[in-house]
């Protein structure tokens, strides 16, 4: 990636470069200076505090933009929004200036040709290559990366002091005392997984050296094992739990009912709001080695400019500022989001402890899912949940789970 350099600033951008934007308005765009920007982020349960800091940079913009004003429309995070961004790839007249869109969502929306190339825009000594990686495809670069969500192993405390335990530095530490905690308090799950959290479950995955793509390998089988062996009677029992999605084990944890959880960042206020509050600690999801960290999935969201754009450069600007290091600052405040930009995320966590295992989690590496549209078709075929289902129901063994799993992935990628 190039690093571009802005001289009225002075400093290396982690954005669109502020000066104008390198590469001409694209195929059914247009680059006009005035007018409305068009912009469409997501709702959230809890808009108000986001709406707040997108109102700042609003005013911040326009100050600095004569003759320009932005109009922002909150869209829905539930499926329809595929169809809706479909609508206005087709349709220009529809389309937005600027989107926010999930990374999970960008081999689809990448292959429909509805967001601009901003390679030769986007500039940055301040986002990891994982991170860049998350909003490239073949090559060319669809958006800013704007937050992401990384999960670790949330803990009891109070439990972990009444049995003697220390959090756990292995995997295999963690289901010891997993086996443990249920055992003597058998109105705790040990850990509270869930069959249908396949973010819960590919770090044990990714750990045990396996893929997505290679699902039916040794190593994948590993780490299927692993993750499954929490899903029994005498940890999280599976008429419970084979059933749970992610946003479920944040449930149990956060109401007290498991004494440990893997958790994001995001997961904090939930807690917070519940019995478990003032009586948890946060660690790096350990790997299997001692003291290694677990590969996490680095979810989140991008700040794109869409090919339809009517008002490119403006366009390129509103994602510069509203994706720069200081409204990254503002959206942690406000909504918890943890910044992209390592300066963002060091300067936040100087004044906020709770980060650093989130951090040492994003310093040794993240991982995403394959940056291909066939990850639709996997993700919602369900392949990873049924596959983690069937093992810890019984209906299946390993061997055959990730088998019959990954002949799904194989089909999903046009194989045979």
């Amino acid at each position: 990636m190039k690093f571009l350099y802005c001289a009225a600033a002075g400093v290396a951008l982690l954005a669109l470069a502020a000066c104008a934007p390198s590469t001409a308005p694209t195929t059914g765009g247009g680059d006009e200076k005035t007018g409305t920007l068009r912009v469409w982020l997501f709702d959230e349960p809890n808009r108000a505090p986001k709406e707040k800091v997108i109102n700042e940079a609003i005013q911040e913009f326009t100050a600095a933009n004569a003759g320009v004003k932005v109009e922002v429309t909150y869209i829905p995070t539930t499926p329809a929004r595929h169809e809706k961004f479909k609508g206005a790839f087709n349709d220009p007249a529809s389309a937005p200036d600027v989107a926010e869109y999930g990374n999970t969502d960008l081999a689809e929306y990448a292959t429909a040709g509805g967001f601009a190339d901003l390679s030769a825009d986007l500039t940055s000594q301040d986002l990891t290559a994982d991170l860049v990686k998350s909003a490239t495809v073949d090559g060319k670069l669809y958006g800013l990366p704007w937050f992401i969500g990384i999960r670790a192993l949330y803990y009891r405390t109070d439990v972990f002091t009444d049995l003697g335990l220390k959090p756990p530095t292995t995997l295999t530490q963690l289901t010891e005392s997993a086996r443990t905690i249920r055992a003597k308090k058998p109105d705790l799950y040990g850990i509270a997984v869930g069959g249908e959290y396949t973010f819960g479950a590919l770090p044990f995955v990714w750990d045990a050296g396996g893929d997505i793509q290679s699902l039916d390998s040794a190593e994948s089988r590993k780490g299927v094992k692993a993750y499954t062996d929490l899903l029994a009677d005498d940890v999280c029992p599976p008429q419970a739990c084979a059933g749970l999605t992610g946003g479920k084990t944040v449930e149990l944890f956060a109401s007290g009912k498991a004494a440990m959880g893997i958790l994001g960042n995001f997961s904090r206020s939930a807690v917070d709001a519940g019995a478990a509050a003032g009586k948890y600690a946060v660690v790096p999801l350990p790997g299997s080695a001692e003291g290694s960290i677990a590969p996490a999935f680095a979810g989140g969201n991008n700040l794109g400019v869409m090919k339809n754009a009517a008002h490119r450069s403006l366009a390129v600007k509103f994602v510069q500022l509203l994706g720069g290091k200081a409204y990254q600052a503002k959206m942690y405040d406000a909504m918890g989001n943890l910044p992209t930009l390592t300066s963002a995320r060091e300067e936040v966590a100087a004044r906020e402890p709770f980060l650093k295992p989130f951090l040492e989690t994003v310093a040794k590496g993240t991982r995403f899912v394959p940056i291909d549209p066939a990850w639709v078709k996997i993700d919602n075929g369900k392949v990873i949940p049924t596959m983690l289902q069937k093992v810890a129901t019984g209906r299946a063994t390993v061997d055959q789970a990730t088998t019959e799993a990954a002949a799904a992935v194989k089909s999903a990628f046009g194989g045979s």
